[in-house]
């Protein structure tokens, strides 16, 4: 016997899947203008805007980021049967584009690309299964110039959302700092160390990746029997030997005042070998570059400790964290040589940054260096009494016309005066235009300042004082007059 499908329900429980988020206005604004800012930095340095699909081939993502990524990809099905994944990152995506165009996308090639990625992990505090990258990269050329060119837009981008490492005070953490290493100098140490296994080799990179989450002592019991992580976990070893573990931890501990004294105590610390020579000759090419674009010391270091997790970087790597925010990276990148060959017969090399945007903008607003709005609307226009709605959408238009936000209210029912002035309120909206039949009949209008006159009102503890100042803050002008009052409002600080 058939049984018949329970009806559906009346109501829907309105939830967010586990690991994503809404974006609301004020989320929505704080975004757009850190993006904004990024993107005339990027444009300076000649980087061009490009999209992709959020859906990918499945062999076009497998095996690009290493197994844990393999692990974290959303695994699909086309409505024919193809296996597809969503997209990781945007890297990999650029990659596939430089093989597939060409012709149209002439080496080198500089492009930009922003969009959301996504990935199966598990998730945390500021950690989501979406979250949104904004990436450069630039294919066809292996000059380290080029490096150097990402680590100075990085700064470049640091300074446009309101970073400055001259206004640190003494003692405290900078409010930016671009870490800089090479996995030629990591090849190198553990080629000395006698660690040649290929896996043996990521397994070591892949616990260096954590030394700032879990510490050096963590790191220790990692890079040798293993360790129980903050839930009890047993986290699985590399299983090198005392001496070794001593001889990477030093090695990661290298600090100096200057890029080139780094390099120097690097080239102490490692045997010779022709990877060495290359991974010194790359640094000491890199540090000249980040001098001659006027990369200060301070803004970006070469730190050894940096290993950044992906399989697919080949040379120098960096990274940029916020200090006082204590956020972890918030842009990281690096040079991989390797992976647009993967796509093509041709050898590309190719490098790239990509900024995690809601990480970022979290960085900020702990470091206090982004205001939020809950709107862009500038003017809210109240109308009062019987008067008609078409004059209400002319005085919009004529502010509209002016390039001012202007939005009139139109709740349900008829509202009263108090309702539209508690939504402006709401929405923190700075001005008031009111309409109603007096001004109409006298082509005047009231216009309100609400931020001044909710400031003056706070001030104010006498009744009479408070009537007073409140008042100041609102005047009835000509119609002609509008627009420069609007205005002459709006700068009021």
């Amino acid at each position: 016997m058939e049984m018949e499908s329970a009806p559906p329900s009346a109501e829907v429980r309105p939830q967010t899947l586990r690991g994503f988020q809404d974006l609301l206005p004020r989320d929505m604004f704080a975004r757009e203008w850190v993006i904004t800012r990024i993107k005339q930095v990027y444009e300076r340095y000649g980087f061009q805007p490009l999209d992709t699909p959020v859906l990918e081939s499945l062999t076009t993502l497998v095996g690009t980021g290493g197994e844990e990524t393999n692990k974290q990809l959303f695994r699909l099905k086309t409505p024919e049967g193809e296996p597809i994944a969503m997209r990781f990152d945007l890297t990999v995506p650029f990659a596939r584009l430089i093989a597939q165009y060409p012709e149209h996308l002439k080496l080198p090639f500089r492009r930009y690309h922003i969009g959301p990625v996504f990935r199966a992990d598990d998730p945390a505090p500021g950690r989501f299964r979406q979250f949104t990258q904004f990436d450069i990269d630039a294919a066809g050329s292996s000059s380290v110039a080029v490096d150097a060119e990402m680590v100075s837009a990085m700064c470049e981008v640091m300074r446009a959302i309101g970073l400055d490492n001259a206004k640190s005070a003494p003692g405290q953490p900078q409010e930016y700092l671009i870490k800089i290493n090479n996995r030629k100098v990591v090849d190198a140490l553990l080629q000395g160390c006698g660690i040649q296994e290929l896996e043996r080799h990521k397994h070591v990179l892949r616990v260096v990746d954590k030394l700032d989450k879990i510490g050096h002592e963590e790191v220790r019991k990692e890079l040798g029997a293993g360790r129980i992580d903050a839930s009890g976990d047993r986290i699985r070893g590399v299983g090198l030997t005392a001496d070794v573990i001593d001889q990477i931890l030093a090695f990661i501990s290298i600090v100096a005042d200057t890029r080139e004294a780094i390099v120097e105590a690097i080239s102490n610390h490692l045997q010779d070998s022709t990877t060495k020579d290359q991974a010194l000759q790359e640094m000491d090419e890199l540090a000249g570059c980040l001098n001659a674009l006027g990369v200060a010391q301070q803004d970006a270091v070469f730190d050894p400790s940096l290993a950044r997790g992906l399989d697919y970087y080949t040379g120098p790597v960096y990274e940029a964290i916020l200090p006082a925010a204590k956020v972890g990276s918030v842009m990281g990148g690096g040079r991989y040589d390797g992976l647009i060959g993967r796509f093509s017969e041709q050898s590309i090399p190719a490098a790239g940054v990509s900024v995690g945007l809601d990480r970022l903008i979290a960085g900020l607003t702990l470091a206090g260096k982004i205001q939020t709005s809950v709107t862009s609307v500038q003017v809210l226009i109240v109308s009062m009494g019987a008067v008609p709605t078409g004059e209400v959408l002319r005085l919009a238009t004529e502010l509209r016309r002016d390039g001012i936000i202007a939005v009139p209210y139109f709740g349900e029912g008829k509202p009263k005066p108090r309702d539209q002035f508690s939504y402006a309120n709401t929405y923190d909206i700075p001005i008031a235009v009111i309409l109603g039949e007096d001004e109409l009949q006298k082509n005047t209008v009231s216009v309100k300042n609400l931020r001044l006159g909710e400031r003056l009102r706070r001030e104010i503890t006498d009744n009479e004082e408070y009537r007073r100042r409140a008042r100041e803050a609102q005047v009835v002008v000509p119609r002609e007059q509008l627009l420069h009052t609007v205005c002459r409002m709006l700068q009021q600080p």
